[in-house]
């Protein structure tokens, strides 16, 4: 099965230096914050490949740089073997845009209040061209909207009238308004009760089989991750420190940071297993820490791992970035 979407060494970074004036009034030099650095990972037609990771980590910020929201740094995407980096700006990024859309995080924040949802959901199908007769852009709509569990009548309603479940279905048929083939997914059911989250989880891969859709997952939630993903990356200050098929991350992770975060999980079944407690907080990115970013944290960290930074190699079915792991004392 070909890759739909690939990231090769992708790599964000922000200036974050106070103003000109101030910089020289307080004789303050200029501060960066690596966000990405030097990502790579593919995702197979129809699969879903699911970043997860500590708030801050990077994931939103990888999510908003696949979809031409943030300008990267360097490296590349491939969308279909095209090359995302400029193209999105040219005169095929029309059609680039149509065949991959975005779910944001907060369904209070990214609807336009002063919309009707028939407006909303209609939007891209104007935007794109895709239908231009009114009624045909009507009955559409009425189509999405009962798609992702909603009602035709529901179109004439403003999204305030709509619980935060219902705003991310608005969300979903809005997506999927442009029949796209690859949907970035930003934490899309973490503002939202855990009964609503199961029902907007099982939507999303309802439609996934119907249609053979694509996702890049985001979240900080592993439970969610274990319920949506087929392959795994973790994150931890801008790299990926372990990225794996799905049942390897959860049965036999590699990295420590990954087995923390497992650890993390509530054990419903009470079995009694040793677990590990979360310990430290993640480093201040604009100073991280020398060599490996999680040594601070790692109850494995040697003088090595203070020195040099691990870079993510093959182990198994895995790619781990561990100095623990590669060198045989963990």
């Amino acid at each position: 099965m070909s890759a739909l979407v690939e990231v090769k060494g992708l790599a964000k970074v922000f200036d974050v230096s106070a103003p000109w004036l101030n910089r020289v009034i307080e004789r303050q030099p200029r501060q960066f914050v690596h966000a990405v650095d030097n990502v790579s990972f593919s995702i197979q037609r129809g699969k879903t490949f699911a970043l997860v990771g500590e708030s801050g980590c990077g994931k939103s910020t990888v999510a908003r740089l696949l979809v031409g929201l943030h300008e990267a740094t360097r490296g590349q995407v491939l969308f279909d073997q095209v090359e995302l980096t400029g193209a999105l700006k040219g005169p095929q990024g029309t059609a680039l845009r149509q065949r991959m859309q975005m779910i944001f995080q907060d369904p209070y924040a990214s609807l336009n209040p002063r919309w009707r949802v028939s407006d909303i959901v209609a939007e891209p199908l104007r935007e794109h061209r895709i239908l231009t007769d009114d009624t045909e852009v009507n009955d559409r709509v009425a189509q999405l909207l009962q798609g992702v569990g909603l009602s035709a009548s529901d179109a004439a309603r403003f999204p305030h009238q709509f619980s935060g479940g219902q705003r991310q279905r608005i969300s979903i048929a809005r997506a999927l308004a442009s029949q796209p083939e690859f949907l970035v997914c930003d934490e899309p059911t973490s503002a939202l009760d855990v009964s609503v989250q199961a029902q907007v989880l099982n939507l999303m891969k309802d439609l996934q089989q119907e249609r053979g859709l694509t996702y890049l997952f985001i979240s900080h939630n592993l439970a969610v991750v274990q319920h949506v993903a087929d392959d795994v990356g973790v994150m931890y200050l801008g790299r990926l420190v372990e990225v794996a098929p799905k049942r390897t991350v959860f049965s036999a992770p590699r990295h420590p940071y990954t087995q923390m975060l497992l650890d993390a999980i509530p054990d419903v079944r009470m079995t009694g297993r040793q677990r590990s407690p979360v310990i430290g907080e993640v480093p201040n990115p604009m100073n991280p820490p020398t060599g490996c970013a999680f040594h601070p944290r790692c109850p494995h960290a040697r003088a090595v791992c203070k020195a040099e930074r691990p870079e993510l190699v093959v182990d198994g079915d895995s790619q781990v970035a561990c100095h623990a792991v590669q060198q045989g004392w963990l």
